[in-house]
């Protein structure tokens, strides 16, 4: 008995001590493949996450009030309501300061919102200092904005900082919709070298968008940390490196030796994110995904459920939060790296869209993002089960989300 015992005790403290070392390898071996994807590399930075809209507009409207030379800001909707005012209000004070003031906006992402930003009000704003430039604009035969839609979320103070991550600008982060309640997003406030980064991303925009080449130097961050967290930044451009968001995730996601947790609002997935998740499950990673019982478009739960319950039946633990629509997009893996960004793991997001996110080398981030995790496991959530499979989900929803997944794999 005391043999067994003892054999057993050396057997735990053997997982305790190889844990570790496997979820550092995880990260490392992902460093080696993004440098052999040719990806950037930016030291000493400081992540704060920020998983409100509460949180996010009250740290950014701050930031911008202290702003001394500019602010330029990249997103695919400004909704027009009361929080989009009050930040064009904000941002007219400052150009009135003689802070430079550059504004991008998706031209589909507007003229399909709930609230569109007119031409009248766009005009106002540039009376006011305020250059701001539609990307992509609406016309016949309206080709580019069926392929390539800048979903950039980005704000820029000072090459100092930068905000990014799943928030536009829209009341509902605060006060969520009628149709799905609550809005829950996710975005982070970096500072750090990685905001030259982000800069450059935002200059090629700008010189898309008004013809203008904007001096980098004038602009560059001078911000760098010690011991602060090592980013590699993904920028997908659609006709320069158009796999290279779904090869990211994958390489992230094939190098995971003990768990994945994911929670994205539209994970209808792509056969890349697809094939990696089920090459985890059969090497036994723990793999738990997070998806909302409500979406705000309505084809989409009845493909994510098929997708949901495939994984289900080899293993995944896939939890549906029932707390209105979660739409962060953030992923960790071992609890050595993460990401957090603006890319949805479906076809327009991986395969069409302009997108960026990070992937963050940093333990304390990370554990950070698995207590959300894991409050929202708890408090907020159901798991999917061969039960509940049955009883959630309606045999016209099935059958919906199987004619819309054929159209899918079809793209």
């Amino acid at each position: 008995m005391r043999t067994i015992q003892r054999t057993i005790l050396v057997t735990l403290l053997l997982l305790v001590t190889l844990l570790p070392a496997a979820a550092q390898q995880s990260a490392q071996q992902t460093r080696e493949d993004f440098l052999a994807m040719g990806l950037p590399f930016y030291d000493g930075n400081a992540v704060t996450v920020l998983p409100t809209g509460i949180g996010k507009y009250e740290s950014l409207f701050a930031d911008i009030e202290r702003a001394r030379r500019f602010v330029h800001l990249d997103y695919f909707k400004f909704q027009n309501d009361s929080i989009c005012h009050a930040l064009f209000d904000l941002l007219a004070r400052k150009a009135a300061q003689g802070v430079e003031v550059r504004v991008i906006f998706d031209s589909f992402g507007n003229s399909h919102s709930d609230l569109p930003l007119p031409k009248s009000y766009i005009e106002e704003l540039r009376s006011k200092g305020i250059q701001i430039y539609p990307f992509s604009r609406v016309r016949f035969p309206w080709v580019s904005q069926l392929l390539h839609r800048n979903h950039h979320k980005i704000a820029l103070i000072d090459g100092e900082m930068v905000y990014t991550g799943g928030m536009n600008v829209a009341d509902y982060y605060l006060h969520g919709k009628p149709k799905v309640g609550e809005w829950r997003d996710m975005h982070m406030k970096v500072v750090g070298p990685v905001v030259d980064g982000y800069e450059y991303i935002f200059e090629m925009m700008w010189y898309d968008v008004s013809g203008e080449i904007l001096e980098t130097e004038h602009y560059r961050s001078t911000v760098q940390l010690e011991n602060g967290a090592e980013l590699v930044l993904v920028n997908r451009v659609p006709l320069e490196n158009p796999q290279v968001m779904r090869d990211a995730y994958a390489v992230a996601i094939d190098n995971a030796n003990h768990i994945i947790q994911i929670v994205n609002p539209y994970a209808t997935l792509v056969g890349t994110v697809s094939k990696a998740l089920k090459r985890a499950l059969k090497r036994g990673v723990r793999l738990q995904i997070m998806v909302s019982t409500n979406c705000d478009v309505s084809v989409t739960p009845g493909v994510i459920a098929l997708e949901m319950h495939k994984l289900m039946k080899r293993g995944a633990e896939v939890y549906y939060f029932n707390g209105g629509f979660h739409h962060s997009k953030y992923m960790t893996v071992d609890g050595e790296f993460c990401t957090i960004g603006t890319a949805n793991l479906d076809g327009r997001s991986l395969c069409c869209d302009y997108e960026v996110n990070s992937f963050i080398f940093d333990p304390v981030v990370t554990h950070e993002l698995e207590e959300i995790f894991r409050r929202d496991r708890e408090e907020r959530c159901e798991l999917l089960t061969p039960q509940l499979w049955k009883e959630k989900f309606s045999l016209r929803t099935k059958l919906s989300g199987r004619f819309f997944r054929l159209i899918k794999n079809a793209l």
